[in-house]
């Protein structure tokens, strides 16, 4: 069994931005002669997701629409309260309920998404940051 890690950065606005990370995922398996495993794409900060979507406007929209909704900014969170200058507590919360990774399987090289699926990044934060971002596929 075989493990390839790589990682890759990106440059994100904040604000519940989504970012489609699929053709980077596909090439890092392209580039790991893997035929069949799995890879987990993990997101190494806490007020940001991956997420598996179909990735249109819409659910772009409605995305963010969601989570506006479901884990509102405010500045009454415990975290903004606690910490002088801090106004992303809901950035937090909202990465602690979506999680820092997903894992798809892959066989014959070719990741085994569904027709509409794609794998997206999603900054929750407050601000503008570089991401990092580790991709690691298990396999043979």
């Amino acid at each position: 069994m075989a493990v390839n890690t790589v990682p890759f950065r990106l440059e994100m606005r904040g604000g519940t931005q989504i970012e489609n990370v699929t053709k980077i995922v596909q090439d890092a398996l392209a580039g790991s002669k893997l035929a069949a495993g799995i890879v987990t794409v993990f997101v190494k900060h806490t007020t940001a997701s991956m997420m598996i979507i179909e990735d249109e406007p819409g659910i772009r929209a409605d995305t963010k629409a969601f989570w506006d909704r479901a884990v509102p900014a405010d500045p009454a969170w415990q975290h903004n309260v606690r910490n002088a200058g801090e106004d992303n507590g809901h950035s937090h919360l909202r990465g602690q309920l979506q999680g820092p990774s997903v894992t798809i399987p892959f066989s014959n090289g070719a990741l085994l998404l569904g027709t509409w699926q794609q794998i997206v990044l999603v900054d929750f934060d407050t601000r503008a940051r570089t991401r990092e971002v580790i991709i690691q596929m298990i396999g043979e």
